[in-house]
C-alpha cells in the first residue's frame, strides 16, 4: 500500500491562536503530528502550512513541509494545491491528518488508507467508532455516520442518526439504539484526482446546514468508504484545555 501523508496547518484559530506551534512536551504541535504520522506506512509525511514559520519550525524538527496559499477557505483546498505542489500522480491515494491530533494512533492512518484502496468505487475513505455515552449521541458537536451493508457512508450529520423512534420520548432518549450508532473521526483518505476535483464541486445545501464538508462529496453522488475501528482516538486539540491535558499526557 503506498500512499502520502498530508498534513495541512495553518496559524489562524480562534480558539488557540497559533495552535500548530503550541509546545508539548518540547515540541512544537505540528511536529508531533508528524511524528505521529511517520510511524505508519505512509511512503512520505508533510506538512502544508500556510505561514513560513510554520515551515521554519518543521524543517527545524527533519519534517517535510511545504508553503501554500494563505486564502484557501478550506482544508481540502490547501490539500489540493499540496498535491500540485507534490507532483502526486492522479492515482496517488493521499489521507488528510488533521495538525491538532498530536495523539492519533499510526494504524487509524493505515486503516483509513486501506479502506480507500481496497474500495475503488469510492473517492474517499474515512472512520467512525461506536458511540458508548448517551451524551456524545445527543450532543450536536459529536458528528454521525451512518452507513450501508457494505460500510459505505449513506450521511453524516449532527443529529442523533440513526432515529431511534421508538426510544424517544417527551423527556428525550433514555439509552443508546442498538447496535451502538458510529461517531465520525475526522480523518479522511483520497484520491489525488479527486481532491482536484473536490474544491471545485459546488456547495451542497446539507453541507451548509450541517456545516460539514463531507457532505458535498456524498450530495455530488460520490462515495465515502468507512472503516470502523474498536476505539476512539487520542485526544485532539482544540482548546486551551486540550492542550493542557495532552501536555499532561505526553510529558507523562
Amino acid at each position: 500500500m503506498d500512499f502520502t501523508v498530508i498534513i495541512p496547518a495553518r496559524m489562524a484559530s480562534s480558539r488557540l491562536p497559533d495552535k500548530p506551534l503550541a509546545d508539548i512536551a518540547g515540541l512544537p504541535m505540528v511536529v508531533r503530528v508528524a511524528q505521529r504520522a511517520a510511524q505508519s506506512q505512509a511512503r512520505k509525511v508533510v506538512v502544508a502550512a500556510d505561514d513560513e514559520r510554520i515551515v521554519a519550525a518543521c524543517q527545524a524538527h527533519g519534517v517535510g513541509a511545504i508553503l501554500t496559499r494563505q486564502d484557501h477557505v478550506s482544508g481540502s483546498d490547501r490539500l489540493a494545491e499540496a498535491c500540485q505542489l507534490l507532483g502526486l500522480d492522479a492515482d496517488a491515494l493521499v489521507v488528510n491528518v488533521q495538525g491538532d491530533e498530536p495523539l492519533i494512533p499510526p494504524e487509524l492512518i493505515n486503516d483509513v488508507a486501506r479502506v480507500l484502496a481496497e474500495r475503488p468505487e469510492a473517492s474517499m475513505g474515512t472512520a467512525a467508532h461506536a458511540i458508548r455515552d448517551l451524551s456524545d449521541f445527543t450532543n450536536p458537536n459529536v458528528v454521525k455516520v451512518v452507513m450501508d451493508a457494505r460500510q459505505m457512508a449513506l450521511y453524516f450529520s449532527r443529529a442523533p442518526i440513526p432515529w431511534w423512534r421508538d426510544g424517544h420520548t417527551s423527556e428525550g432518549f433514555q439509552a443508546l439504539p442498538s447496535p451502538a450508532p458510529l461517531r465520525h473521526i475526522g480523518i479522511y483518505s483520497y484520491r489525488a484526482s479527486f481532491l482536484q476535483q473536490f474544491p471545485q464541486l459546488p456547495p451542497a445545501p446539507i453541507e451548509t446546514l450541517e456545516s460539514l464538508e463531507q457532505l458535498r462529496a456524498l450530495w455530488h453522488g460520490h462515495r465515502i468508504a468507512v472503516h470502523v475501528t474498536g476505539a476512539a482516538p487520542g485526544l485532539g486539540v482544540d482548546t486551551p484545555e486540550d492542550l493542557a491535558r495532552v501536555r499532561r499526557l505526553l510529558s507523562a
